[in-house]
């Protein structure tokens, strides 16, 4: 019996210790993302919505680590009058690249990290009348990304909780919050 429990705690530590360096990881989740005061129309065409992401990395050493993300921003509808006879929409998406921190804190099964890079995106709106008048935008950009968040694994298995932003041009910005969880390979 303890050759056994002896076997099984090798196993499990050597698998940690692979998933923690240079390992692989792809991960899926779903976020709460909100775009505001896109293009000065008050918050008509507004995002906020729950949606998803996917990501994958490598961390090649305990304290470092290189990601990209796909982030669907959703999309938002609303009535500009009050009788519903203007309306407006917009949706967004986002890829972006990280290069990611982890604090060197001694605990066994979390990551407290931060990350820096670049979101590429894309916002896509319109606003329609019924007396005729159509106006519409698509913007896309590049622009400085950052986020930080905490992580907690058991051998190859994990879930993170984890807030990125990064500026999209005539908004407030967007505002992703979300809860993921993740594979190491």
């Amino acid at each position: 019996m303890p050759r056994l429990l002896l076997s099984v705690l090798l196993a499990l530590g050597a698998a940690t210790a692979h998933a923690e360096n240079g390992s692989f990881y792809l991960g899926a989740g779903v976020s709460h993302n909100t775009v505001s005061n896109i293009l000065d129309l008050g918050n008509e065409a507004d995002i906020s919505a729950t949606s998803w992401k996917a990501f994958a990395g490598v961390r090649p050493i305990n304290l470092f680590g290189v990601e990209a993300d796909y982030l669907d921003l959703g999309s938002g509808n609303s009535c500009v009058s009050a009788t519903c006879g203007t309306t407006a929409h917009s949706d967004g998406k986002a890829f972006a690249g990280y290069l990611v921190g982890f604090a060197p804190i001694p605990l066994p099964v979390v990551d407290f990290f931060g990350k820096v890079g670049a979101a590429h995106w894309k916002l896509n709106g319109s606003v329609n009348s019924i007396g005729g008048g159509v106006g519409g935008f698509s913007n896309t950009g590049t622009d400085f990304a950052w986020g930080f968040g905490v992580q907690a694994h058991l051998s190859m298995v994990g879930a993170r909780l984890e807030y990125e932003n990064f500026n999209i041009r005539n908004t407030s910005g967007a505002n992703v919050a979300s809860l993921s969880v993740f594979l190491n390979l």
